[in-house]
């Protein structure tokens, strides 16, 4: 991978940014996704964000071996203190994180998001507490995918300002990806199924404690939630 041909991940990320838009790509490592953007004129202008040293100094190298230092700005900085308000920001991209920890990055610097109206977001996992968060805080899903890339799975969400509602089955599973329902999602929750039936399988020799009980009762909720929406027809 370099800042001429993407990761399929990150190339995914990339087609969700509009064109003409001010990017600041949040624990941008090497910077290859700004560096990305500008070299296939969707952006003219990118912040590159990194919180640790090594990192960001990657990123600084990569930036003027593209020779991009008048159209990528690249700062080190906690999350999205990267960003600052003459930057004119309108679009964060954060990937290759957790869920959790991507929420704590937009829940750490909420004014700065006042300006934004896009935020494409690819979580490793746990995509199901930024559904939460977005409906929390006026943000609807404007659209997300699914993707296998090195025997790896990813979601790719795409925020806009607006109001939303989910089930508790589309906030864990993504209503437009249980909509589509590929290969990719079949495969992602037939394992997760794997796997809580192996759990309650160990529940099963532990003490009845309240605790196991109730860890019994969740996994099978979950399993029933999955298995419904595997089972159902597609669209």
């Amino acid at each position: 991978m370099n800042a001429q041909n993407l990761s399929k991940r990150l190339e995914a990320v990339a087609s969700f940014v509009p064109t003409g838009a001010v990017v600041a790509d949040i624990g941008s490592d090497h910077a290859y996704l700004p560096c990305y953007l500008v070299h296939n004129g969707i952006v003219t202008k990118a912040i590159a964000g990194e919180v640790v040293k090594g990192p960001f100094e990657s990123a600084l190298r990569q930036v003027k071996l593209e020779g991009l230092q008048n159209n990528i700005t690249v700062r080190l900085a906690d999350g999205l203190k990267a960003v600052e308000k003459r930057d004119g920001v309108d679009t964060i991209t954060i990937a290759g994180m957790g869920g959790p920890l991507i929420v704590s990055i937009l829940e750490k610097s909420p004014e700065v998001l006042n300006g934004v109206t896009r935020l494409i977001l690819q979580p490793n996992i746990h995509a199901k507490v930024i559904r939460e968060w977005a409906i929390g805080n006026h943000w609807a899903i404007l659209d997300e995918v699914i993707l296998k890339e090195d025997d790896k799975i990813y979601e790719i969400l795409v925020l806009q300002r607006g109001e939303m509602e989910l089930t508790e089955q589309e906030i864990l599973l993504g209503k437009q990806l249980m909509a589509n329902k590929t290969d990719v999602f079949v495969e992602k929750w037939s394992k997760e199924i794997n796997n809580w039936k192996r759990i309650l399988n160990s529940i099963k020799q532990a003490d009845h404690t309240t605790d196991i009980v109730k860890k019994r009762e969740e996994v099978i909720h979950l399993i029933k939630l999955v298995e419904e929406a595997l089972n159902n027809e597609k669209g």
